[in-house]
């Protein structure tokens, strides 16, 4: 064996350890959501604060969406050794996936704060005058 299939043999060893390090990592941030997200729906209901779940869900998605991105960067690693066509159709499938569910909760995200800023600023107004009618009646 020469000392260039050597290293070669070293790097393939050391990149599947990696994407193992990676994926196990992506795990890891699915159960923290999973955990947090179950915590907060429970004390929620625990507190009778059941009219809306968004918060709690955009955290979870947030876990997931960086779930996915660590299962993304543990599918390039799988197409760095010998890519195959299916190794090549997960990543494109993770990709598209990350993709989708980023562009949806960033704009969930932006039309949650939005919601939560003219709430905000009704309530603000409704101090500074509280005998002025609100606009919407």
């Amino acid at each position: 064996m020469t000392s260039l299939e050597a290293w070669e043999s070293m790097l393939v060893v050391l990149v599947q350890w990696l994407r193992v390090a990676v994926d196990f990592v992506g795990v890891l941030w699915v159960a923290f959501g999973f955990v947090y997200a179950s915590a907060a729906l429970f004390l929620s209901h625990l507190r009778r604060q059941t009219v809306t779940f968004t918060p709690i869900r955009l955290t979870l998605s947030r876990y997931l969406s960086l779930a996915l991105e660590f299962q993304l960067a543990s599918d390039i690693l799988s197409t760095l050794i010998a890519p195959t066509w299916q190794d090549l159709g997960r990543l494109a499938a993770t990709a598209a996936i990350r993709t989708a569910l980023n562009y949806s909760l960033s704009r969930e995200m932006k039309e949650y704060s939005e919601r939560l800023e003219r709430k905000e600023h009704v309530a603000a107004e409704h101090a500074e005058n509280p005998f002025r009618s609100s606009p919407a009646a």
